[in-house]
């Protein structure tokens, strides 16, 4: 009953934090290949600099205005810059990343997969049940 509450938590939780799924993201230059860098979620209200974390990859707000500032409160959240939202994801077989993002809005972490879509666009679902129930959101590489 519990993992039931959790995955109809998440389905309606998840999508502020990150943001709305129909935003058009902006012509980007080109950038190499990879997820390491700053990336603006859907609504482009919360920024997260993804870095290596030693062999791990980690990603932490660096800023937040917005609907996600009053999200954020609204949870207890006071600070979430300085949080970390993406926890220990190591590399998958097929290029993407597995590890854990954490949801402030619920005060809980959950299974998730990243998957870099082009140079400008990571996709990245927070996922119940180990991946058997998954949203999907795809944060813009900010310039």
């Amino acid at each position: 009953m519990k993992t039931i509450r959790h995955a109809a938590r998440l389905a309606l939780i998840l999508p502020l934090l990150i943001g709305a799924l129909t935003a058009t993201a902006p012509a980007q230059p080109a950038h190499a290949a990879d997820p390491f860098g700053h990336w603006l979620n859907p609504r482009g209200d919360v920024e997260v600099a993804v870095a290596p974390c030693g062999a791990m990859l980690c990603g932490t707000v660096t800023w937040v205005g917005g609907q996600a500032v009053a999200d954020a409160s609204d949870a207890g959240v006071g600070h979430l810059v300085g949080t970390q939202l993406l926890r220990d994801y190591h590399r998958e077989g097929d290029g993407g990343w597995q590890g854990q993002v954490f949801v402030p809005d619920m005060g809980e972490t959950f299974f998730s997969r990243i998957h870099q879509l082009d140079p400008g666009h990571l996709k990245i679902s927070g996922c119940i049940l180990h991946g058997l129930i998954c949203k999907s959101q795809t944060w813009t590489r900010r310039p």
